[in-house]
């Protein structure tokens, strides 16, 4: 799969920005207001009553904020965070070592928790229940059972695919929240406010043109401004204007709906190529030279989303925007 500067995925570049542009407390967070007001009663209500927060699992698209979220609930409750991931922690061992230096009302952040593996799943649950873990010391007929109690802390659980997920594991969370793509607006106060960070002059048609092709992602949209912020320099004043943007990103592939290269050539090839659809998905990939499961899991999504293309029992269908975004006139007997 050829890199893609607008995947939503966390790259290397990413890691060297994101740090500096979190915010550390909830009123400095941007969009979620649903999500961001319950956590507020949620957190104000253990802080009076001076225990740790429930656990707490976030789920949506990646690049909405699930590790921002974790951050600020440990600093809102005053608390040191340890951060790892499902597929880090391969044996109960391992988990058990973590859960066992958390310090009380800590927060533990598990990343794409639907990849723990199922012993080390196992093992956790008793800790999130019951603040205590079970260890085998010893042997065959010699072998005991010890259970240790553990300080009580809070795990924060993030996942992209929520429906892989067991149920015993959902269930032991107490706050389980949906994160939502961000409108237009949302993005354009995280791009003005991100600006101030990179300390580089945008005015509002600037980060305006910035958030419509941000895919509703303000990882993507930081990303896109780290990039149009190089234009910026090199081509122009400095300044992050509207035309800037525009050229820019037109430059880089990006285009008004936020779509690349391989968005357009999936599309163009189920309209030119057969005549709309209904088409298989497996034909589309064969057609374009790209791996299925990339096509179906990676670029996929983000089209149906948006309703460029349909999903119908017969195969995928090109959509009325999809040719009109295209620029192609829609066949009458298309379905």
């Amino acid at each position: 799969m050829a890199k893609r500067i607008i995947t939503t995925e966390l790259i290397e570049e990413d890691k060297k920005i994101e740090s500096s542009l979190r915010p550390q407390l909830l009123d400095d967070y941007i969009g979620q207001t649903k999500v961001k007001d319950n956590l507020k009663i949620y957190i104000e209500a253990a802080k009076q009553r001076k225990e740790s927060l429930d656990h707490v699992l976030f789920f949506g698209p990646p690049g909405l904020g699930k590790t921002t979220l974790a951050g600020i609930i440990a600093n809102e409750m005053g608390v040191n965070i340890k951060i790892t991931s499902g597929p880090a922690i391969e044996k109960p061992g391992e988990m058990a070592a973590i859960l066992n230096n958390l310090q009380e009302g800590d927060v533990l952040f598990l990343d794409e928790i639907h990849r723990l593996n199922r012993q080390v799943e196992e093992f956790l649950y008793p800790a999130m229940e019951d603040f205590a873990i079970d260890i085998v010391i010893g042997k065959g007929a010699t072998a005991k059972s010890i259970r240790l109690d553990l300080p009580k802390f809070t795990l924060v659980g993030a996942t992209t695919r929520a429906g892989m997920l067991t149920p015993p594991l959902r269930d032991r969370f107490g706050v389980v929240s949906r994160l939502e793509f961000y409108t237009i607006d949302e993005l354009k106060e995280i791009i003005i406010r991100s600006a101030s960070v990179f300390q580089v002059e945008i005015d509002e048609d600037g980060a305006e043109e910035l958030a419509r092709r941000s895919r509703g992602t303000p990882r993507l949209a930081n990303r896109l401004l780290k990039r149009v912020r190089d234009f910026a320099q090199v081509k122009y004043d400095g300044k992050i204007t509207k035309k800037v943007a525009e050229f820019a990103l037109d430059l880089l592939e990006v285009d008004k709906l936020g779509l690349d290269h391989i968005d357009r050539e999936i599309l163009l090839t189920m309209i030119d190529k057969f005549g709309g659809g209904p088409v298989g998905i497996e034909a589309v990939a064969t057609t374009i030279g790209e791996d299925v499961g990339t096509v179906e899991e990676v670029y996929e999504p983000y089209l149906v989303q948006n309703g460029l293309i349909l999903r119908t029992p017969r195969g995928r269908v090109a959509s009325d925007l999809a040719y009109r975004h295209m620029g192609r006139e829609m066949q009458q007997n298309n379905n």
